[in-house]
C-alpha cells in the first residue's frame, strides 16, 4: 500500500446522512425564528464544525440566537437517530478489506461533535474500525488542518504517509494545506467542479472505485495531460 495512513470524512463520505442534517438544520431554524434555510446552503456548510456552520449560515444572529439553534439542532438529530443511518455501498466491505492490511491504519476526521460521533459509533458498531478520530469541537474546524496534524502527531506518520478522503472542499483544503493526498469523493455534498479546485490525486464517484485505486499501481491511472499530472477521475 502507498499510504500508511487513510483519514476519512464521516458525513457525505462514509455515511449517507446529508439529507438529515439538511432538514435538521431548516427544523432547527424554524424553531428559533429565523429566515428559512435552502437545501443549497446547508449542503455548503456540511463538514464544518457545528458553531462554524452556524455562523456562515446565519450571519447576523446573536450569541443567544446561535446556542438556541445549536441546541435545536442537536436535539432534532438526537432525535431523527432513531431511523438508522446508512453507510455509502461499498464501506463496510471496503473498510474491512483495509483493516485487513497490517501495515494500514485508519482515522476518522469530521465536523460532528465528540458526543455525535461516538453515538454513530456505538450504534453502528463502527467505533472499531478506526485507530483514532478527531471531532471539530475538540481542536479547530475544517479547512484548518489541525485536526490532521493532531491524527499524523498520534500516528508518528509524515503527511506524505497519509491520504485524506473527503465529499467537501473543507476536506480537501485542510489536507493541501499539509500537502497531504487528498481523494475527494464526488457522491457527497459538494459539486465535482468544487472539489477539483483542490486538485485531489483522485476524483471517485464511487466508495468500490476509491478501493480499486488504493489497489493499484497509481502510476498507471494517473491522468498525465499537461497540468493535470497528479489527478485521476475512476467512476
Amino acid at each position: 500500500m502507498r499510504y500508511r495512513l487513510v483519514i476519512f470524512d464521516w458525513d457525505g463520505t462514509l455515511m449517507d446522512s446529508a439529507a438529515r442534517i439538511v432538514a435538521c438544520m431548516q427544523a432547527a431554524a424554524q424553531d428559533v425564528g429565523w429566515t428559512p434555510l435552502s437545501d443549497a446552503a446547508v449542503y455548503d456548510i456540511i463538514g464544518l464544525g457545528l458553531p462554524e456552520a452556524i455562523a456562515k449560515l446565519c450571519p447576523g444572529m446573536t450569541a443567544a440566537q446561535r446556542e438556541r439553534l445549536r441546541e435545536r439542532y442537536a436535539a432534532h438529530f438526537v432525535a431523527a437517530e432513531r431511523e438508522p443511518m446508512h453507510f455509502f455501498d461499498g464501506v463496510v466491505s471496503g473498510i474491512a478489506r483495509l483493516r485487513g492490511e497490517s501495515n494500514m491504519r485508519l482515522a476518522v476526521a469530521t465536523g460532528k461533535s465528540r458526543r455525535g460521533l461516538e453515538r454513530i459509533f456505538t450504534s453502528t458498531g463502527s467505533g472499531e474500525w478506526f485507530h483514532a478520530s478527531r471531532t471539530a469541537d475538540e481542536t479547530l474546524s475544517k479547512p484548518h488542518p489541525r485536526m490532521l496534524q493532531e491524527l499524523l502527531a498520534e500516528m508518528r506518520l509524515a503527511p506524505e504517509e497519509a491520504l485524506m478522503v473527503g465529499d467537501t472542499e473543507y476536506d480537501m483544503e485542510m489536507a493541501r494545506a499539509l500537502g497531504m493526498d487528498r481523494v475527494a469523493v464526488t457522491y457527497g455534498v459538494h459539486a465535482r467542479e468544487r472539489l477539483a479546485r483542490s486538485e485531489p490525486v483522485l476524483m471517485a464517484d464511487t466508495f468500490p472505485a476509491l478501493m480499486d485505486w488504493l489497489y493499484v499501481d497509481h502510476d498507471d491511472v494517473l491522468d498525465t495531460r499537461p497540468g493535470n499530472a497528479r489527478q485521476s477521475e475512476i467512476s
